[in-house]
């Protein structure tokens, strides 16, 4: 009665148009770059890739990383917006010449808020050790904060030895890892990645713009990246941009210029809107189906998804995406909210675009000692005809 079962229903046609591998498409562009990639932020899918896992230096790529903890420190309420910092000596602007900085200087007490603006739109070296020395009591204290967040996140090609991303021994990422960043960035503190699409940022009387050219470009809908410049790394742009309910994520690290790294990520980011869509497959918190559960005080439970699931996929096919859902029965009570018992795929064609758990939304504590024993009955008369379909339908 333990004895799995696949339960498959019928493949549903969805009424999405989309595209598969035959369809004539131009080629992903060919970028004068180290490392390049564009990731579907929806689905997490990677639609253009080279050299994508290489290992490079993340230069102030690394700020991205640096505000991403101090974004969680806030959410998790051990610092806030409007905490007041006092700068050190180590975060002094004089100590970063000939790099980007915001320009305070020990004595000044500067809110959590006034330096994420400096560490985002100015790109300030001295601002990310300020924020690492607030969060942390020291740089190198935050530096292993940041390493563990990277691990954390499954950003497993990467490592960092400072705050800012000023070239070092051992300091490196890849283009997959920072989009992955990005993405988090984008989902898990979007009050800082707001920060992201301010244009200028005037501290000390001194009114610095946002080195991402993109946020001006009117043929893209930009709302927010982070610039990278050291003479190991070259020039790189994390950048991300919408259309409609699609939104795009482009990495592009080591070219040879600012105008080369735009024209780059203006690349990436036109070809994914152009050939690519994204739909909507499931939406959290909905009923999928309902599910027969045996031994239980309820004959039924909900079976859904706790979060929304999305693919993204060549557009212009004619044949639609089809969905494939699995059931691990018997489904025997007691069930807790969140078990997962079966999975749903959807194809295009032959194609997996998604594939996703389904799970319990409600709990099915078990029933009677007569209900358990009548459905042992039931069980053991059912599993006699287990190749037939559907018999674990409710």
């Amino acid at each position: 009665m333990n004895k799995s079962m696949s339960l498959l229903f019928a493949s549903l046609a969805l009424s999405s148009s989309v595209s598969v591998a035959a369809l004539v498409t131009p080629n992903p562009p060919t970028l004068n770059a180290k490392g390049y990639v564009l990731m579907d932020y929806q689905s997490g899918a990677i639609l253009v890739g080279g050299n994508q896992d290489a290992a490079l230096a993340p230069a102030s790529l690394t700020k991205l990383m640096t505000a991403y903890v101090v974004g969680k420190e806030i959410e998790n309420g051990r610092t806030s917006w409007d905490s007041k910092v006092a700068v050190s000596e180590n975060a002094w602007s004089v100590k970063f010449p000939d790099s980007s900085k915001m320009f305070i200087k020990p004595g000044d007490n500067v809110t959590v808020a006034d330096l994420l603006r400096g560490l985002i739109v100015q790109s300030g070296n001295d601002a990310a050790v300020a924020l690492a020395e607030h969060v942390a009591g020291t740089e190198s204290g935050f530096v292993a904060l940041m390493n563990q967040w990277a691990a954390n996140l499954g950003m497993n090609s990467t490592q960092f030895i400072n705050s800012h991303g000023l070239d070092g021994q051992g300091i490196h990422t890849t283009p997959s890892d920072m989009a992955i960043l990005m993405r988090k960035i984008i989902e898990d503190v979007p009050k800082v990645y707001d920060i992201y699409s301010e244009k200028r940022f005037v501290w000390a009387d001194i009114k610095q713009y946002n080195r991402n050219r993109l946020l001006w470009d009117n043929s893209l809908n930009v709302d927010g990246g982070k610039t990278g410049y050291t003479s190991d790394a070259g020039y790189s742009l994390v950048s991300s941009a919408t259309q409609g309910q699609m939104r795009l994520i482009s990495v592009v690290m080591g070219t040879p210029s600012t105008q080369t790294r735009v024209e780059a990520s203006r690349q990436l980011l036109n070809y994914g809107f152009r050939f690519y869509e994204t739909d909507q497959l499931a939406v959290a918190d909905e009923s999928e189906a309902k599910i027969r559960v045996w031994k239980g005080k309820n004959a039924n439970i909900d079976v859904g998804f706790d979060h929304d699931v999305y693919a993204t996929y060549l557009r212009g096919n004619s044949r639609g995406v089809t969905k494939e859902t699995e059931i691990y029965a018997p489904l025997v009570a007691p069930v807790k909210q969140g078990d997962i018992i079966g999975n749903v795929t959807w194809r295009v064609g032959n194609d997996e675009i998604a594939s996703e758990p389904l799970i319990a939304m409600s709990n099915v504590e078990q029933g009677s000692i007569f209900k358990r024993a009548w459905d042992s009955v039931v069980l053991w008369f059912k599993s006699l005809f287990s190749d037939t379909k559907g018999l674990w339908e409710s």
